[in-house]
């Protein structure tokens, strides 16, 4: 039985790992952590449980599915819950805005704050159709072979060219839809789900709205960790090894393409190697290639986090996802991408895992996990810039909640881009290697192959089709595609 090896068990790693098993591989994992997962971490403090990573979790299947391929059943693993409200908005003009999972709901709540019904309804119509005809194309294949343009995806694709808007800013589009007004602000937001800019961000990415507003969002019983959990699980039944607390250092090419894996213990033979640690790392530190990774140091980075996790003692009314927006969107952004530290106004995200998992927090309390967007880490001085952001942060909760929460707070822990950067060899904390602030970015995001190397894969956030779990398993997906044994 041939040996592949997975560097990294992130989310897209341990279903790389699945497929691979799934193919008839004998799979190995490497981690240098002492626990899978990468960024699905968890941390608990003072009788606080708290997702240290992704919240959002949206197309389950494509998580159910790697159940499936082993006939396994994923209820018996995980259970998932339907999000009633898939975000709670409150706006720098005093309003507030529930996003119901119902699409109808959802447009009713809109309409109810002046927003034009049939515009709402076009646009989100919009977004559906790309995402229907174009998603095979970018998100479950591969752009980086002429294959998928002659291909099935490739030509239903073509179906809805006319209107990508690859050359249209996201802004400019919603703009042009709903004015300067909230709507505007609220889908201007998904640019962040991959670490970008909605000023200069093509249009193209407002599909992702659809995923939200026309499919739902949903949130597992036990938890985002509760994921990493279940793949683990089933991982472990079918017969993948792991080799927790055994980082690769470097892996090195032989004659007939198979690969050594050098970690501190020992060297390990591998037919294939799949690698999940960003790509930018990755060719600096584990296959040293100066070329490729000064290719890779020219393109802009996307976006990090500054994450406070609040212990308080205080049962809200908000939901599980909740926005404060700020008041000048645009200069937040440009403190992000130019001037590479936070402005004077932020946008706040508060997610509240204990609104589903009632063992996350005492009785009556609450755990808040308090996010800004952050820039990515270029030797700022974090102290500094943590402490503006926290007093930013706490103002804005104070005011648009009506609360005191600093009376409220009885644990806290911070996580920086320098943090980010250290656990999860994130280069400079980027959360998804680099942003999609230009046209053409999709096509410049590394493939799920090398070019340049046989045998040699790729997963994960920091390639194509880009971050977020749904992402980060499509990516996991076109490997297993790639890959006949």
């Amino acid at each position: 039985m041939e040996v592949s090896a997975v560097i990294g068990s992130g989310i897209g790693g341990l279903a790389a790992a699945l497929r691979l098993k799934h193919k008839g591989f004998d799979v190995k994992v490497f981690e240098q952590s002492d626990i899978p997962g990468g960024k699905i971490g968890e941390h608990k403090n003072k009788g606080y449980r708290f997702d240290t990573g992704p919240s959002l979790f949206t197309l389950p299947a494509l998580l159910f599915e790697l159940f499936e391929l082993f006939g396994k059943n994923a209820a018996d693993y995980i259970e998932v819950v339907d999000l009633p409200v898939t975000c709670n908005y409150f706006f720098p003009d005093g309003s507030n805005l529930k996003a119901w999972s119902d699409h109808d709901k959802f447009v009713q709540e809109a309409v109810n704050s002046g927003v034009d019904r049939q515009a709402l309804e076009n646009y989100l119509e919009k977004q559906k159709f790309l995402y229907n005809f174009t998603s095979e194309f970018f998100l479950f294949n591969s752009i980086h072979k002429i294959s998928t343009y002659v291909g099935e995806a490739g030509q239903k694709s073509l179906r809805a060219l006319h209107k990508l808007d690859a050359f249209t800013s996201m802004n400019k589009r919603n703009e042009s839809v709903f004015g300067k007004g909230n709507l505007t602000q609220l889908f201007n937001r998904y640019a962040t789900y991959n670490g970008s800019d909605p000023y200069r961000a093509p249009a193209t990415l407002n599909m992702i709205a659809h995923l939200e507003h026309n499919t739902g969002a949903y949130f597992p019983k036990n938890g985002m960790r509760g994921i990493v959990e279940a793949l683990v699980k089933l991982a472990h039944e079918v017969g993948v090894e792991f080799h927790l607390g055994e980082g690769v250092k470097s892996i090195q090419q032989q004659i007939d393409s198979s690969w050594n894996v050098i970690t501190d213990k020992q060297i390990y033979t591998a037919g294939i190697v799949v690698n999940n640690t960003d790509v930018t790392y990755f060719y600096k530190n584990i296959l040293p290639d100066a070329g490729m990774h000064r290719k890779l140091m020219k393109r802009e980075r996307s976006s990090s986090a500054l994450i406070f996790y609040w212990g308080v003692n205080y049962a809200s009314e908000l939901d599980v996802h909740n926005i404060l927006f700020s008041n000048n969107y645009k200069a937040e952004f440009e403190g992000l991408f130019k001037h590479k530290l936070f402005a004077n106004d932020l946008t706040v995200y508060i997610f509240i895992s204990k609104k589903v998992v009632e063992s996350d927090a005492p009785a009556g309390k609450e755990n808040w996990f308090v996010m800004v967007n952050a820039p990515e880490n270029v030797g700022q001085n974090w102290q500094q810039q943590s402490e503006k952001a926290r007093q930013i942060i706490v103002a804005k909760i104070n005011k648009m909640l009506n609360i005191d929460i600093e009376k409220h707070i009885e644990s806290e822990s911070v996580m920086t881009p320098v943090d980010i950067e250290s656990r999860t060899t994130s280069v400079n904390g980027s959360l998804y290697g680099h942003s999609s602030n230009s046209p053409m970015a999709a096509f410049l995001r590394h493939p799920n192959f090398s070019r340049k190397y046989k045998n040699l894969y790729f997963v994960g956030g920091s390639v194509h089709p880009g971050g977020g779990i749904p992402l980060c398993l499509a990516s996991a997906k076109i490997v297993g595609k790639s890959l006949s044994h």
